[in-house]
């Protein structure tokens, strides 16, 4: 897919408050957004972080085009100083991330954007379209994964996946989160990433007869034989074919080295279990059990409990829609404005009568905190940039909301982690995005941190996420200072 210029994919206002503030206000006042969401999707304990790669692509190439300006001016909406601005416009700021793969919670700045305000505000709308949607598959996938118990999991949803973006950025995020390789091929030219598939029932139906289409198969990639049996009859048919396939490549010497069967309708749970008898009896206890059909993490979280002999997972449309959630809901909010006189940056806070939608002010970080003993996370404390911290004092963390929940670590008991990292100074990359396969490695050990307890499918345990002492106060006295009269 060849490189586009995604500088026009913005809501209308973005542009409109551009120009405001050119026009208005001192074009180049620096401020800082944060992008972050509010709620673990799908009833989660957890999100996955996707999609950095792609904003760094897009501000690398953020720049308007001559046609761009002209299709502006024919709205009639931009005066031509604003848009002779825009046709020398780069972005210029600096940007701080979380890395893709990382497990992350509700609240925390997942991309940070210290800009001049016109950058800040252009480059909202494509940076929230990109990390939402990855953040949400990978999250899903991650899901779907753990409910797999160590089972291959493969994505093959890019017939359903709502356009080709959906589909090949989809597959990158699920790839993140640990499936085993995807049906995509443009995804996996495009990220050298595994790609797996079978056949189709056509295959099938196209050849006089079952056991010619397996054979016929074989013959073409005996390497990888995984035979789909539930075109006629499953147990009558499909499955003695497919066994028949199998003993006849045995005794012609070819090495079984990937072969089994899928199914892709019935009941998975007793038909599998059946065809695993099957094949055990002839003498194929290695070979590969696929399922298919519309699964998802809790229909594969059922057919674990009953014990179907399913070892391999295809997962196509709940998985690249996250039809069950198909929203992940991050936001983009004005933390900071910074004061030319004192350079200093102003704190700034969103009020709600809604206490979750009140925003975080100021120029924050993350600090994760883990146990030294099992490593695993403790908590994350979001901080005010500058605050220090010694492992070897003791840390108290409390909850934002409800202060009397606290938490004492003892000195030298816990290990404290920045999550962010620098992307982009002064308008050029400074990061270099790792290779998804080296990224799904990351995401790997960053579940691995997770209590059970957390990545269980239903009722998690809830991850706190708290506010350093010096950001709690500096929230409230925001808040104390907003006295509104009847």
């Amino acid at each position: 897919m060849s490189q586009r210029n995604l500088t026009l994919l913005t809501d209308l206002y973005e542009l409109t408050m551009m120009q405001g503030y050119f026009e208005e206000k001192d074009a180049n006042e620096t401020v800082i957004f944060d992008a972050f969401y509010r709620t673990n999707p799908g009833g989660n304990g957890y999100a996955i972080c996707a999609g950095l790669e792609q904003v760094i692509e897009y501000i690398k190439d953020l720049h308007f085009e001559e046609d761009d300006v002209d299709y502006l001016r024919s709205t009639g909406l931009f005066g031509e100083d604003f848009l002779e601005y825009l046709r020398h416009f780069k972005f210029s700021g600096d940007i701080y991330a979380i890395p893709e793969g990382t497990v992350v919670f509700p609240r925390e700045p997942l991309v940070k954007v210290i800009a001049p305000i016109m950058e800040a505000q252009l480059v909202e709308t494509a940076l929230l379209n990109i990390i939402n949607h990855q953040s949400l598959i990978a999250t899903k996938a991650a899901r779907v994964v753990y409910a797999a118990g160590g089972d291959g999991v493969m994505e093959f949803g890019l017939r359903r996946a709502q356009g080709p973006d959906a589909g090949i950025y989809g597959a990158r995020a699920a790839m993140i989160a640990g499936c085993i390789g995807t049906s995509n091929v443009l995804c996996g030219k495009m990220f050298n990433v595994p790609v797996k598939g079978t056949h189709a029932h056509s295959w099938i139906m196209s050849f006089p007869d079952e056991l010619t289409a397996f054979r016929t198969y074989a013959r073409l990639y005996p390497s990888a034989c995984i035979l789909l049996v539930d075109t006629y009859d499953t147990l009558k048919s499909g499955v003695p074919n497919a066994i028949k396939v199998f003993q006849e490549m045995k005794e012609a010497g070819i090495p079984l080295t990937f072969y089994g069967i899928r199914l892709d309708s019935g009941d998975l749970a007793y038909l599998s279990k059946k065809a695993k008898k099957m094949l055990d009896d002839a003498g194929f206890p290695d070979a590969v059990i696929s399922a298919s059909n519309d699964l998802d993490e809790s229909l594969i979280n059922s057919l674990k409990i009953q014990g179907a002999a399913i070892n391999s997972w295809g997962v196509g449309t709940n998985l690249i829609t996250s039809k069950d959630c198909p929203s992940f809901g991050g936001v983009y909010k004005l933390a900071a404005i910074l004061d030319k006189k004192s350079g200093k940056f102003v704190p700034k806070i969103k009020l709600s009568e809604n206490a979750e939608k009140i925003t975080n002010p100021g120029n924050k970080c993350i600090k994760r905190i883990y146990s030294r003993e099992t490593g695993k996370i403790i908590a994350d404390l979001i901080c005010l940039e500058g605050e220090k911290y010694d492992e070897n004092n003791s840390l108290l963390l409390f909850d934002p909301i409800e202060t009397w929940k606290k938490t004492h670590l003892a000195p030298n008991t816990y290990h404290l982690r920045d999550l962010m990292v620098p992307v982009f100074k002064d308008g050029e990359c400074v990061y270099e995005s790792p290779a998804v396969m080296d990224i799904q490695a990351y995401c790997r050990k960053e579940l691995d941190t997770l209590w059970d307890e957390s990545r269980r499918l239903v009722n998690p345990h809830e991850v706190h996420v708290d506010l350093s002492n010096e950001l709690w106060h500096m929230k409230n006295q925001l808040l104390d200072s907003y006295h509104f009269s009847e």
